[in-house]
């Protein structure tokens, strides 16, 4: 099979990988707020994933999943702060490209162990704010990223540009006019008290201080911010988009948007950040446009997950291998020939607390491996059309659900590292949390004391450190 473009060339690819985007505050997946009128528009020309999910949370796993094909069982990667590169027995996308005569440029993502095999790679400060406290990460993003699409556009090989958008992500500080694009009250108003319980949480208040505004006591003036992030990142993709279409290339290159994982805002007490395993942190977009291969102006309601998205590219771009993925190509579920990949999923997260759990269209189901600073119950069970939300916790009134889908999550389990030969990852990880020597945690108050996040400084350092 071939899907050579014009004199046999391959199809360019353009992979945007969306930090901290949670499909949920998009207008194309039902958002109220019009957050996303160009990526809206650019959905309609391609086709739409709407139960599409990010299984590992955070990044780092998001990511290995995202550029593997693998699940965390084939990648070992489950934790922030992996510890070592990624297994060398298997390819990333970068390097499946590479060896198929392709050139390949990260932007924003370096260190990570998914990121590797990429011929260039280029940087933009994603996490400083400017002169006047807010923080034009996107705009940053394309000043380092319009010269570089030109440069791989003048040559004759095809590219992959992988795109590490870092808005959303905290904090969150869009430019004007995006701070008040969706807020005009007083989020100062001393009569509101929604913001006392965030900023008394003391493992990230001092973060929360170091951006949010002083005195701030409306949550909802930094659900506006984060919807604002998403509205400026919006228009500034639109500027790439531009820039492909100017060059009369846009038809002619594969282009994905997707995200790492999502964000919990005022959801759950799990404030402002990416913590746990609910919808609002799984469930990412996906988009995906390509002209004569992928239908336009479809929306597609089956499931799918990240370890999809290598198969699929490959597939588009007419590229055979013999690698063993754990993912499957999405065109058939794009041409409505099938209706949905697996619709039940072992979903984990490492970052600020350690869980797995199990995912269908009804049920969900997380099991703590040790106690989190969020002071959660060890088992949670969610009865997702019912209670989509998650507010709900089942798990003590239906004790035979809980073991009914505990049952499937450690059979599935078993398969897979028989499988694969290795072990699950999340049994097996130590200081995951970066203090080293501590171990597991025993209680939730021996986190809550523990952990702790100073300023965005001390964030992009934590960041760093995952990478190391």
């Amino acid at each position: 099979m071939s899907n050579s473009g014009p004199g046999g060339k391959k199809p360019n690819i353009l992979l945007l990988g969306i930090d901290s985007l949670s499909a949920r505050n998009m207008s194309c997946y039902g958002h109220a707020r019009l957050t996303t009128p160009h990526i809206d528009r650019f959905a309609r020309g391609g086709t739409l994933f709407e139960n599409h999910f990010s299984p590992h949370i955070p990044t780092t796993s998001g990511y290995a999943n995202m550029l593997t094909g693998r699940d965390c069982f084939g990648t070992q990667v489950v934790a922030l702060r992996h510890k070592g590169p990624m297994r060398p027995e298997i390819r990333t996308l970068a390097e499946i490209l590479r060896d198929n005569g392709y050139t390949t440029t990260s932007v924003g993502f370096e260190g990570n162990p998914a990121s590797r095999g990429f011929d260039t790679y280029l940087h933009f400060p994603g996490w400083e704010a400017d002169q006047d406290g807010r923080s034009p990460k996107a705009e940053l993003l394309n000043r380092v990223t319009i010269p570089e699409l030109e440069r791989l556009c003048g040559q004759d090989q095809p590219w992959l540009l992988f795109l590490r958008h870092m808005d959303p992500h905290s904090p969150y500080l869009p430019p004007a006019p995006f701070e008040r694009m969706f807020y005009h009250g007083n989020e100062c108003d001393p009569n509101n008290r929604s913001m006392d319980p965030v900023m008394s949480f003391k493992p990230f208040c001092d973060y929360f201080a170091a951006w949010m505004p002083k005195g701030i006591s409306d949550k909802d003036y930094v659900i506006a911010q984060y919807d604002g992030a998403v509205a400026y990142m919006d228009a500034a993709i639109q500027t790439i988009f531009t820039a492909l279409e100017s060059r009369g290339i846009m038809d002619e290159t594969i282009v994905i948007v997707t995200a790492d994982h999502g964000e919990t805002l005022y959801d759950h007490e799990c404030w402002f950040d990416h913590h746990g395993i609910y919808d609002c942190v799984l469930h990412v977009p996906l988009i995906i446009r390509y002209p004569g291969k992928v239908p336009a102006g479809r929306r597609v309601s089956g499931y799918s997950d990240h370890p999809d998205l290598v198969p699929t590219i490959l597939d588009l771009a007419g590229i055979e291998v013999e690698d063993d993925f754990d993912g499957r190509s999405l065109l058939s579920m794009a041409r409505g020939e099938v209706a949905s990949h697996e619709p039940e999923i072992y979903i984990t997260e490492c970052t600020w607390m350690r869980k797995h759990g199990w995912r269908t269209p009804e049920w969900k189901l997380m099991v703590a491996l040790e106690p989190d600073f969020h002071f959660k119950p060890p088992v949670e069970l969610y009865n997702l059309v019912e209670d989509p939300d998650e507010n709900h916790n089942l798990a003590d009134e239906l004790p035979d659900v809980v073991a009914f889908l505990k049952a499937r999550m450690e059979a599935w389990i078993e398969k897979r590292e028989k499988e694969t030969g290795l072990p699950n990852p999340m049994y097996h990880q130590g200081d995951w949390h970066g203090v080293e020597g501590v171990g597991p945690f025993k209680t939730s108050q021996q986190a809550y004391d523990t952990l702790h996040i100073g300023n965005p400084g001390e964030a992009a350092r934590l960041q760093a450190e995952a990478r190391k």
